[in-house]
């Protein structure tokens, strides 16, 4: 019998939830069900997903930062298609295909020009365990420097720079590394001057909190230390690169020349898994040292002709639809629109952001009535108020969101970089709907807040 896929996903389309629980992650299964995100879309296409009812959904997440270019962008699909219509070689190895090639020539000229070679990868965290790897072959070093709450991947290189403790919990003894705060250059200095650090890592607009530095001079001051002691700057692009901050690369907002630039998530559209590593000959040549060197590392599906077709294709629709100027644009919208409701709501703490990577973080209300609410969820774990305006959020209004990490009070927004004013509006307004039923006490918000501190007892309990 010929394989037929269409028919075998509109056979079992809605089967999802139970496939997952049976054969691999129940614990996520349990934790969509609870908050209500057990959705079953079955098209995506730009900013929306869209149910077998064909209700739409606008995608404030944007596949972590994956689909900057929007679901299934015609013109990568094209691409894709064309490219597996030529029967071309693919993965042969031991050559050096053109479309790899051709991909690093169109990166590199959207980056400084002391960036001048790029090994290509499948994803963000192993772009950030090459770029490791390179650091510590340029300088000798062993030891890895970075921001608390940083996030760069959870493949164990990668996990050592992880500033959340939860992630952390049972992998054991990791690369030797240490957090500092931002903000602070006294304390970068004292960890520099040991010259023990072969890379100093940065997310310049953090991708879990959305922040970065108050003192607008501090990265500069910061990549000026690096040079001084040796050490490798690293300004890790994963998720807020590729247009994602209203400028291509967000170091550009500093005017920094970072040393080594992981790349991914939506290098591709969102389609095929892919990864890059861009940093100067020098340090590319330290690593690929000699012949019997040239591919001391190296991975497999890293040059592949799919992967390749599909970024190549994504860089053309962000020249043609001017996809970063419109992330600025759009960015300063949503942003503007949300610190609007800042006067209207005293649960807004602050609104931050650059381009569409927005943050809402919340704050303990002034309201005696509230107050009590307010501490009677805090007092089961801090992090659900957020949490519940999120399910709010997609229940009443299907605008899909995420809290930002555990026990941080903060929504973090990130759609794709095509939207338009009319999905601004939908974002304000929703959470400004959202936040309105905050002030009906008892009212479904805080139900389901209560709901909330009794699944996370319960996990305690069992715990």
């Amino acid at each position: 019998m010929a394989f037929d896929i269409k028919s075998l996903i509109q056979a079992r389309l809605g089967e999802n939830y139970d496939l997952h629980d049976r054969h691999i992650n129940r614990a996520l299964v349990k934790v969509l069900r609870t908050i209500g995100f057990d959705k079953v879309y079955a098209r995506a296409e730009g900013a929306y997903l869209y149910d077998r009812e064909g209700k739409d959904y606008l995608d404030g997440l944007g596949g972590y930062g994956a689909v900057n270019i929007g679901r299934n962008h015609p013109v990568v699909k094209k691409a894709i298609a064309d490219l597996l219509a030529m029967d071309m070689p693919n993965m042969v190895q031991m050559d050096c295909s053109i479309l790899s090639g051709l991909l690093a020539e169109a990166l590199l000229k959207r980056f400084p020009p002391h960036l001048n070679a790029v090994f290509f990868c499948n994803s963000g965290t192993e772009a950030v365990e090459g770029a490791i790897k390179f650091a510590r072959c340029a300088t000798g070093r062993n030891k890895l420097l970075f921001f608390d709450r940083a996030f760069h991947g959870l493949t164990t290189g990668a996990l050592a720079m992880n500033g959340t403790g939860m992630f952390l919990e049972g992998f054991g003894e990791l690369l030797p590394s240490k957090a500092i705060p931002m903000d602070d250059l006294a304390v970068l200095e004292k960890e520099l001057a040991t010259r023990e650090y072969a890379a100093f890592f940065v997310e310049p607009v953090q991708g879990k909190t959305v922040k970065y530095p108050a003192d607008d001079s501090y990265y500069q001051q910061a990549q000026a230390l690096c040079r001084k002691y040796g050490t490798l700057l690293v300004t890790d692009e994963i998720q807020v690169g590729m247009g994602r901050t209203g400028k291509f690369s967000s170091f550009e907002h500093w005017n920094l020349e970072p040393d080594i630039v992981p790349i991914a998530k939506s290098l591709s559209g969102g389609l095929v898994p892919c990864g890059a590593i861009l940093t100067r000959r020098e340090i590319y040549d330290k690593t690929f040292s000699r012949m019997d060197r040239c591919v001391v590392h190296s991975t497999t599906f890293g040059r592949n002709n799919l992967a390749m077709a599909a970024a190549l294709a994504t860089l053309q629709v962000m020249d043609d639809e001017k996809v970063v100027e419109n992330s600025a644009r759009m960015g300063n919208a949503l942003i503007d629109g949300l610190k609007g409701l800042a006067a209207k709501h005293e649960f807004i703490k602050e609104v931050r952001g650059k381009g569409l990577i927005v943050a809402i973080e919340f704050q303990e209300p002034k309201s005696l009535r509230l107050r009590a609410a307010w501490k009677m969820i805090q007092a089961a774990e801090k992090g659900l108020f957020a949490q519940a305006v999120v399910i709010q959020l997609l229940k009443d209004h299907r605008v899909l969101t995420q809290v930002s990490a555990r026990h941080l009070e903060v929504i973090k927004i990130t759609p794709v970089l095509t939207i338009g004013q009319k999905e601004v509006d939908r974002i304000v307004n929703a959470v400004d709907a959202s936040l309105a039923e905050c002030y009906k006490f008892p009212g479904p918000l805080w139900e389901m807040g209560a709901n909330l501190v009794k699944a996370s007892l319960s996990v305690k309990k069992s715990t």
